[in-house]
């Protein structure tokens, strides 16, 4: 299978924190969702692939290519958008344009043009007076406009209201609809990442719990609700997590563990993501 990107045993410690031996990747042609609790790694994560930061082991590479964030034909190919536009409050829509026009050399001025309509983004307007949505969607329509192949984004849709986080959506599906282009986005909105997410990682306390299909993760595990007496007869290897509470047990199971004569209910990614680290079986 082709990659986009693939991380294998990534580490970056710092006093009370370490990224271990993070491993996962994104095939061509698909988005990846990023999930994990605040300071579970996902940014210290973002940062590594970026070169941000320098690791202190492991392996990013990139289309195939080693990257450590200096390979400037590399850089080229990735379109970052991260939680905050990194513009000066004062700079224009009209000066960015100048700006990326002398940044990159596959910087495509129509196609920025198409998003500044799209996202009906003034042009003469200066970026603090923007609202919480344009100030997110400029970047995004600078990341889109130099021929990138590969997004990366983090928190992009963190703030917006439930229309123009559908708009990206939108945006970012038909991105993909080109099999050359992927797409690795964090996000704490999880409704978002299972409308348009093929995979899911997510990270906790600095290590990839689990990372794989979507629909392969959905289909995987089922929520049981009843009595503590029925989940006792279960075996133990299908319990992942359970909560209880005054009127029994919802428990969190394996389907291919569990047998075929309990009744499971249909799950969702945060279901599975609390379940594994909040009401972990013991």
């Amino acid at each position: 299978m082709n990659h986009a990107l693939q991380l294998k045993g990534v580490s970056k410690r710092y006093q009370g924190f370490a990224l271990e031996d993070v491993t996962f990747s994104l095939p061509k042609g698909s988005i990846m969702g990023l999930i994990g609790e605040n300071g579970a790694g996902k940014s210290t994560t973002l940062k590594a692939i970026m070169g941000v930061i320098q690791k202190d082991a492991g392996q990013v590479s990139v289309f195939g290519e080693s990257f450590d964030g200096s390979d400037c034909d590399l850089k080229e190919k990735i379109g970052v958008v991260m939680d905050s536009a990194n513009f000066a409050p004062d700079v224009t829509v009209n000066n960015v344009n100048r700006i990326m026009k002398h940044i990159y050399r596959n910087w495509n001025e129509e196609q920025f043009w198409y998003y500044q309509r799209k996202f009906k983004l003034p042009k003469e307007k200066p970026i603090k007076d923007f609202s919480r949505g344009m100030r997110m969607k400029l970047p995004l329509a600078v990341a889109l406009s130099h021929d990138a192949k590969l997004l990366i984004l983090d928190e992009a849709t963190s703030g917006l209201d439930p229309i123009s986080r559908d708009e990206l959506l939108d945006v970012f599906l038909e991105f993909i609809q080109d099999e050359e282009h992927s797409i690795l986005m964090s996000s704490h909105i999880l409704s978002d990442l299972e409308k348009a997410c093929d995979y899911i990682t997510f990270i906790h306390e600095g290590r990839v719990y689990f990372s794989e299909s979507k629909d392969v993760l959905l289909e995987k595990y089922g929520m049981f609700r009843g009595a503590e007496e029925v989940l006792n007869k279960v075996s133990p290897g299908a319990i992942v997590g359970v909560r209880r509470h005054q009127f029994g047990v919802d428990a969190l199971l394996r389907r291919d563990l569990a047998g075929q004569e309990l009744s499971l209910d249909p799950v969702d990614i945060e279901t599975v993501m609390l379940y594994h680290v909040k009401h972990v079986y013991k």
